[in-house]
């Protein structure tokens, strides 16, 4: 057995002060026929490796009658995922790898995942820097209160609106990477709001009163701010049902919605689906692909669809709502990352993504 940590690179006999000191984990090496065998070590206590989508949690197996705990994974080519060590009713980062995801996450990637540029490698403990400006938005539409943050990344410029806004600001260091980009001429300067959501299942639900809210209450109090921008563009970017939510938005509100970068997003989505028991066994594309078989003049729009290559049933519905959308006249493009449905592959495409909307040809 002692191969299955030798082939790591691991020196030492399992569970040994020597052996610790060295261990540095998720590490993979190549298996016949393609592929990644991947080690994950835990130190004390049975658990689990929980993973975000991707797969069911694998269980670790006890070194003898050591401390030590690990499990080997084969995980496919082109792997980034979120994980969790799962012990009894807590979930945990991993303590042998220095990359997190907010305090108890931490992102694995096979060595031949693509890298990810501009994003910062983040330890849990580390706390993740937020915007300077912060707006209370007491909802009249939607009820409830929530804190929206904002961020003039490189002075200001068009506004980009993220759904899901907490997830950006307190799992992934959006405003970091954003301003990166900036720095790095790679897009023009930009107005982050990170807009939280408050019960998402129901506003991401291609609902008219979660827009029309942004509209009339959300976007005057950004401008009331004082915080720079260009309040002629609006750039939507949302993941999952957010992205499901951001193509509503361009449809349904074509003057307010210039842009929109949506990852995995749930094209799936009918009204009923919530009480089908396998939603996305419903018509491909769902409401969305039925609303652009009317075929609205998108000429004006500008359109990044991304879906992770693992995400074997959302292909159908985002490819046909990717050609229906072309063939409605937008400008679109179209691209897979190397993930399942997962916050981790799902940022390189944000920047990736926005950038390209805003690029003016």
């Amino acid at each position: 057995m002692e191969s299955t940590f030798a082939e790591f690179g691991l020196p030492g006999e399992p569970g040994t002060d020597e052996f610790w000191a060295a261990a540095r984990t998720p590490a993979s090496v190549p298996v016949a026929g393609g592929g990644w065998a991947t080690l994950f070590l835990w130190r004390g206590s049975p658990a689990s490796i929980g993973f975000e989508s991707w797969s069911e949690p694998v269980p670790l197996r006890r070194w003898g009658d050591t401390d030590c705990w690990y499990a080997k994974v084969i995980m496919p080519a082109r792997l980034r995922v979120t994980y969790q060590v799962i012990t009894g009713a807590a979930a945990y980062a991993d303590p042998f790898n220095p990359v997190g995801a907010g305090g108890d996450r931490s992102i694995a990637a096979t060595p031949d995942a693509p890298a990810q540029p501009h994003w910062p490698v983040i330890g849990p403990a580390d706390v993740l820097p937020v915007p300077r400006v912060r707006l209370r938005w007491t909802g009249e539409r939607l009820g409830g209160r929530r804190t929206v943050r904002v961020h003039p990344a490189g002075g200001g410029g068009p506004i980009v609106l993220l759904l899901d806004g907490d997830d950006w600001l307190y799992l992934h260091p959006a405003m970091t990477a954003f301003d990166s980009a900036v720095a790095h001429g790679e897009m023009p300067a930009v107005t982050l709001v990170f807009l939280p959501a408050r019960a998402r299942d129901v506003e991401f639900g291609c609902r008219p009163e979660l827009w029309e809210a942004i509209r009339e209450e959300l976007l005057p109090l950004v401008a009331e701010s004082g915080v720079p921008a260009d309040h002629d563009r609006l750039v939507v970017a949302g993941q999952s049902l957010g992205g499901l939510s951001a193509m509503y938005a361009a449809l349904e509100f074509p003057d307010l919605v210039s842009g929109v970068a949506c990852q995995s997003a749930s094209f799936w989505w009918t009204p009923d689906a919530a009480n089908l028991a396998d939603p996305m066994a419903g018509p491909v594309g769902g409401a969305i692909a039925a609303r652009l078989r009317e075929r609205p003049d998108l000429s004006g729009l500008r359109v990044a669809f991304d879906v992770g290559e693992h995400e074997a049933r959302m292909l159908p519905h985002c490819e046909l709502v990717e050609t229906l959308t072309e063939q409605a006249g937008a400008t679109v493009r179209i691209s897979r990352s190397a993930s399942a449905h997962d916050r981790a592959g799902w940022r390189h495409a944000l920047i990736r993504d926005v950038a390209w909307v805003l690029a003016r040809s």
